[in-house]
């Protein structure tokens, strides 16, 4: 979930960087996390602390969108101000950061769709191992990569992990993950929409052949959207971030949207405009562009 990337070279011709007083300042900033605000080593650099604060006096909201769950936003806690929301799991949850995390919204996976999705990715795809992750941790078959910030996750099945008779069956499933060996990441990516498509939103944040499958419609695009709409936001007063495909939609919906210098091919193609990678401060840059002007 949001695994930083290598830089990726820009295009000969990329779109121009219009500066951001050349549009009115926005209403709401809305930035994912690793590989984007965060630097490689998941910590937030002085200037960028200083950039979300000084967004924040200015009455402009600042929102965290990330893969992340809210177990794992411990990085970013100290550093909401105002409302103290944070989107995650790609949108199929909302925490109240200032409450350690508690849940304000939830969208689940149905356990349903969740095992169509296994049933197809193993007919598909041989190898595929999953893990399931529910709103009180994650959970994952022998095969998946371990998760070494949880080390108390049971492991077995995702048939079992999924069965209405698992320990954690009262909790909603937030995600379900796949994980791929041998595939190239949207090579498996395109292969899953295909085959299980109708059963949930697939979209990866990870370098290596890792899927994130979500409800479907439910994404960071439609859970910002619902939140801006609670708060009587336009999509055009909002301005986004991001570097990988999981935040494709928020960047599309988005009114204004930046690529970090290090974004994945498709991110760079689908934004208005680019900024510097995430070890450069990009985020703080545009921030203090924008409350320049």
């Amino acid at each position: 979930m949001g695994a930083v990337t290598p830089a990726i070279e820009q295009p000969e011709n990329p779109a121009p960087d219009r500066s951001a007083s050349a549009t009115p300042r926005p209403r709401l900033i809305a930035t994912d996390l690793d590989g984007t605000l965060l630097r490689d080593d998941k910590t937030v650099s002085d200037r960028t602390v200083e950039a979300l604060a000084a967004a924040e006096r200015a009455g402009i909201e600042v929102f965290f969108v990330t893969g992340r769950p809210a177990r794992w936003m411990d990085v970013v806690s100290a550093h909401v101000h105002g409302h103290g929301l944070a989107i995650c799991a790609n949108g199929a949850a909302v925490v109240d950061l200032h409450q350690g995390g508690l849940l304000v919204e939830v969208r689940p996976l149905a356990a349903g769709r969740a095992l169509a999705v296994v049933e197809a990715l193993r007919r598909a795809a041989p190898g595929t191992s999953f893990a399931v992750e529910r709103s009180g941790g994650i959970f994952y078959e022998p095969e998946y990569p371990p998760f070494h910030l949880d080390p108390g996750a049971i492991i077995a099945p995702a048939e079992k992990l999924l069965d209405d008779g698992f320990p954690h069956a009262d909790t909603p499933v937030l995600k379900l993950l796949a994980h791929h060996k041998e595939l190239a990441p949207d090579a498996f990516l395109q292969l899953a929409r295909t085959v299980a498509g109708e059963h949930g939103a697939f979209t990866r944040s990870s370098p290596s052949a890792l899927l994130e499958v979500s409800g479907p419609g439910v994404s960071k695009a439609s859970t910002l959207a619902m939140c801006c709409e609670e708060r009587g936001i336009a999509a055009e007063e909002v301005v986004a971030f991001g570097d990988m495909p999981n935040d494709l939609e928020m960047l599309t919906w988005a009114g204004t949207s930046y690529a970090m210098a290090n974004a994945h091919p498709d991110v760079l193609a689908a934004t208005t405009h680019r900024t510097g990678a995430n070890t450069e401060d990009g985020v703080a840059a545009v921030i203090e562009r924008i409350l320049a002007g």
